[in-house]
């Protein structure tokens, strides 16, 4: 084999374990992805072409705020990849982030790291949080009934067990032995004086937690709470997976937890989607208020260890939080399934006053995603400062507000972050809750402010 040929070879196989590239003159770009190290040589390089080579070299989604432009010159060898990173960017900030399905996402940004929208290859699609689980559960049926009635005496004439009520409303989850037992069950519901109505229930998926973030730059909260209003307590109902304890001064932004759906056990290692979210709503709070509120977070349990919930218990956790108190409610979840249950649950609470806040959902079509898609709430999707959505995100008609979709949270030391319409739910939450805490406002009069400044720009 000659010299010329033996240097091939060698370079081959040292472009196997890393990837270079090489540009005019003296620009090198060495991403060794086995030893985990960076080599550059770069003179004049935008930040589109260095995220570009970047994203070439490592296989990674990579997203930049809009229009974030530098010119790059470095020279360094064998620097780790963080470091390689601060290097690259230019003085701009960074979130390295590991997708479920192994895929790192890189987001750069200046301040913020919601507002790295724009992809700098097409991403993979990923619906990380969308909670979206539009099943029939076909042996199941929820009954209204009247005053009175006698439910267990009608389940057991029917076949069925009572397996949930919706305190003091005659509303009632009734499970069969198979699907063919509860359409039988139906036909005979319908013929019967004392049932107001009958309607399906349907599941409604575990939203995924949030995942470990591998490099950041947001601080910690340092959020305060105040003494409670004398009058017009502001409490947000957040109807989710179980909590956890922050452990510290933020517990006591907390509430005793309500558990609908028996005692869980959450993996103590990282943040549950609740936790998620509470720290979401915290951190919009403390932007809103300037560090200090009087605003708690009643935790509404309706999935337990489950890995899906129902609309029939997301309609009862409704309910527990307003019977509790409860003035602003946070939903964080949805289907593409329209339960008349959950929409009269959240009517018949909005005219009490109770503002509502739903995630849109995490795919990027206009059909309507329940509950967010109901009237009579608040219905949010993500996308950055300029109220432009982000491409993975619902669009439709119904789309009331565009928040974040990216939040971090700090739990127990680490960093996690969290995406999707979910966020962008809790963070309107939290800001809207802050408005009426800062203003004085009525929760009302909060989400009409709120609407207006945070509402879809039609024209991008």
């Amino acid at each position: 084999m000659t010299i010329r040929r033996l240097c091939c070879v060698a370079a081959t196989a040292w472009c196997l374990a890393s990837v270079c590239v090489r540009g005019l003159g003296a620009d090198t770009f060495v991403w060794d992805n086995q030893r985990g190290s960076v080599q550059a040589d770069l003179r004049g390089w935008s930040l589109t072409k260095v995220l570009e080579n970047v994203a070439t070299a490592t296989g990674w989604q990579v997203y930049v705020e809009p229009a974030a432009e530098t010119t790059v010159s470095v020279k360094f060898k064998g620097l780790p990849v963080a470091d390689a990173l601060r290097r690259l960017l230019g003085g701009f900030n960074f979130a390295l982030v590991p997708e479920t399905n192994g895929v790192m996402r890189l987001y750069v940004f200046r301040t913020s790291m919601a507002d790295a929208t724009q992809p700098i290859t097409a991403p993979t699609a990923t619906h990380a949080d969308s909670g979206a689980r539009t099943n029939r559960l076909a042996d199941e049926l929820v009954v209204r009934v009247k005053p009175g009635t006698n439910i267990d005496e009608l389940a057991r004439l029917l076949g069925a067990k009572v397996v949930g009520t919706i305190s003091g409303r005659n509303i009632y989850r009734l499970k069969f032995d198979d699907a063919n037992a509860a359409e039988a069950a139906r036909s005979k519901l319908a013929t019967r004086p004392e049932v107001d109505s009958v309607e399906d229930n349907y599941a409604i998926d575990r939203p995924a937690q949030a995942r470990p973030v591998l490099a950041s730059s947001v601080p910690p909260l340092t959020l305060k709470l105040n003494p409670p209003r004398d009058n017009n307590r502001l409490i947000i109902g957040l109807i989710d997976t179980p909590i956890q304890s922050f452990g510290g001064d933020l517990d006591a932004f907390f509430l005793k937890p309500v558990a609908l759906a028996g005692e869980a056990q959450p993996d103590p290692r990282s943040p549950t989607h609740a936790t998620s979210m509470a720290y979401t709503i915290l951190t919009s709070l403390q932007g809103a208020t300037g560090g200090k509120t009087s605003v708690q977070i009643l935790p509404v349990d309706v999935y337990g260890n489950n890995q899906f919930t129902t609309t029939f218990d997301v309609a009862r956790g409704i309910a527990e939080a307003v019977n509790a108190g409860a003035t602003v409610i946070n939903l964080s979840l949805g289907t593409e399934a329209d339960s008349p249950l959950l929409r009269d649950i959240i009517r018949q609470a909005h005219q009490q006053g109770i503002v509502f806040y739903g995630a849109a959902g995490n795919t990027p079509v206009s059909t309507p995603f329940y509950p967010a898609a109901y009237p009579d709430v608040t219905a949010v999707t993500a996308g950055d400062q300029n109220r432009t959505i982000a491409p993975y995100a619902n669009r439709g008609e119904f789309i009331d507000v565009v928040a974040p979709g990216v939040s971090i949270v700090n739990y127990k030391g680490q960093q996690f972050v969290v995406f999707g319409t979910s966020a962008a739910a809790a963070f309107a939450t939290g800001f809207a809750a802050g408005i009426a805490d800062a203003t004085g406002k009525t929760a009302a009069e909060a989400d009409k402010a709120l609407r207006s400044s945070l509402a879809p720009n039609k024209t991008r």
